[in-house]
């Protein structure tokens, strides 16, 4: 048995086990801190995995949010760290910004990983234990090669990729496998900022499309995008072929009307889950934490998306 197969086995039996044993007393404490605000439901599923694994694991679990603002997430990880928690799960949404307080933490004996987002220089960049997430660069890379291949893009062509925060690692990331894969075949890639707030992105995407009228392809970067794109395509008054990432209600029916080629689901209940299981397992038994992939076989298109819409916003 390979190594990687040896990981999806131990922790397909670990999950089992906890999914049929009752909450146990929290003998653990952990803090999750999310980048963003409780308004993007994306974390939706992210919390309630990690709410799920601390009740079966016995972890005291608190649940923070920054904001979008590094400084805060700083202070965060920074009281975690004072407040003697054992494990401290957190997005790291910056290659750059939170190295010293994520150093720091585990050098106090904190076991701290990675979810949903990672340091673009993975482990030789943070001082993070593991990363449990996708693979956001080879996740962009594929999506852009199946459009290609899908709607004959070549040579020449352009196409557009809006990013609700181009700074962002997963914006770096995802838009960075985009462009490899449009680079290898000739194809310039236009961006923007989008910003996250639903209303302007999808402004935005379409008054860029209006006044572009060559574009050939639109890529969402991220839920924001992928949820108000085929929006905005319809608002521009163009038929392009379009694609993207995440889950959500609007970008399921996208998919199955057609309105969207596919999006990339990156299982966000997995990244909640995970670390707090493995905070868990760290401290009580000594057991190294290791990166999970929560994006493996995560193209969705028409053919497959049906049958995750009864999950949406509690398991996907």
């Amino acid at each position: 048995m390979t190594l990687t197969k040896l990981k999806t086995a131990m922790f397909a039996a670990c999950a089992a086990m906890a999914f049929t044993s009752t909450a146990v007393a929290a003998d653990v404490k952990a803090t999750m801190i999310i980048y963003l605000d409780p308004s993007v439901q994306f974390f939706n599923p992210v919390v309630k995995g990690a709410q799920d694994a601390a009740a079966q694991f016995g972890v005291d679990l608190d649940v923070q949010y920054a904001n979008n603002d590094p400084v805060r997430q700083n202070d965060l990880i920074e009281s975690a760290t004072v407040s003697g928690v054992d494990g401290i799960a957190v997005a790291i949404s910056s290659s750059d910004a939170f190295d010293a307080s994520i150093c720091s933490a585990v050098k106090a004996g904190i076991i701290v990983i990675g979810f949903n987002n990672d340091d673009l220089e993975g482990a030789k960049g943070n001082c993070r234990q593991a990363y449990v997430g996708m693979n956001e660069f080879a996740s962009g890379y594929e999506l852009g090669n199946r459009m290609i291949e899908q709607f004959g893009l070549k040579q020449g062509d352009v196409v557009f990729n809006p990013r609700e925060i181009p700074e962002a690692s997963f914006a770096v990331a995802r838009g960075g496998g985009i462009e490899k894969a449009m680079t290898e075949k000739g194809i310039k890639v236009e961006t923007v900022r989008s910003g996250l707030d639903p209303a302007e992105a999808q402004n935005i995407i379409a008054q860029f499309l209006i006044a572009n009228p060559g574009v050939k392809a639109l890529f969402g970067t991220g839920s924001v995008t992928s949820t108000v794109g085929a929006g905005a395509i319809k608002d521009a008054g163009v038929n392009i072929p379009f694609g993207g990432f995440d889950l959500a209600v609007e970008i399921v029916n996208a998919v199955e009307s057609g309105a969207m080629f596919a999006t990339m689901d990156q299982q966000p209940y997995l990244q909640g889950y995970y670390p707090i299981a493995q905070i868990a397992l760290a401290k009580k038994y000594g057991l190294t934490p290791t990166d999970v992939d929560t994006g493996q076989g995560a193209f969705l298109d028409k053919s497959r998306i049906s049958s995750v819409k009864p999950l949406i916003g509690s398991y996907r």
